[in-house]
């Protein structure tokens, strides 16, 4: 066999052992000058974190039309995926709550008080929803007749049943 390497190139072969790079062309979309600067890299990644801050600040506010809906569809019977649903609206925002300060550790500088107040009305609008769903279902004592033995409940006007009103 012979050990000569083949002097033929082919147009499609690169070597790579020379430099000449007057020849290679850039490839597609390729463009020198728009090369990114270390220091505007550095901006935006300061703006990605102060986005992403707020976006878990308005995470609970975000969860209310959530809420509303999963409020509206359990109904106001005391069964167990009702009371479930109240459960959880209500145990959730208050461990949140309880967890302010290490869910922000990211939030910084001027903005970082203002995504803690914003994360913490988020919550507590959460926890005033779960509590209207619990006055709305009957179990929250709001009567002077569910805390004192010798008051008489409240008389209802009218009892009704199967589309049919009794008087």
């Amino acid at each position: 066999m012979s050990t000569k390497q083949s002097s033929k190139k082919f147009k499609w072969a690169l070597d790579f052992n020379t430099s000449k790079n007057g020849d290679m062309t850039s490839p597609l979309g390729y463009n020198p000058a728009a090369l990114v600067n270390q220091t505007d890299a550095a901006g935006r990644d300061q703006r990605l974190v102060i986005k992403k801050s707020w976006d878990l600040a308005l995470g609970p506010l975000k969860n209310i039309p959530m809420n509303l809906f999963i409020m509206y569809m359990s109904g106001n019977s005391i069964s167990i995926f009702p009371i479930m649903m109240v459960g959880m609206m209500l145990i959730r925002p208050i461990k949140a709550m309880f967890t302010t300060q290490v869910t922000s550790k990211m939030a910084e500088g001027a903005q970082g008080t203002g995504q803690r107040i914003v994360y913490f009305l988020g919550n507590l609008a959460n926890v005033a929803l779960a509590l209207y769903k619990c006055h709305s279902m009957g179990l929250l004592p709001t009567h002077a007749s569910d805390w004192l033995a010798f008051v008489e409940p409240q008389t209802r006007l009218e009892h009704y049943g199967g589309g049919v009103s009794f008087i």
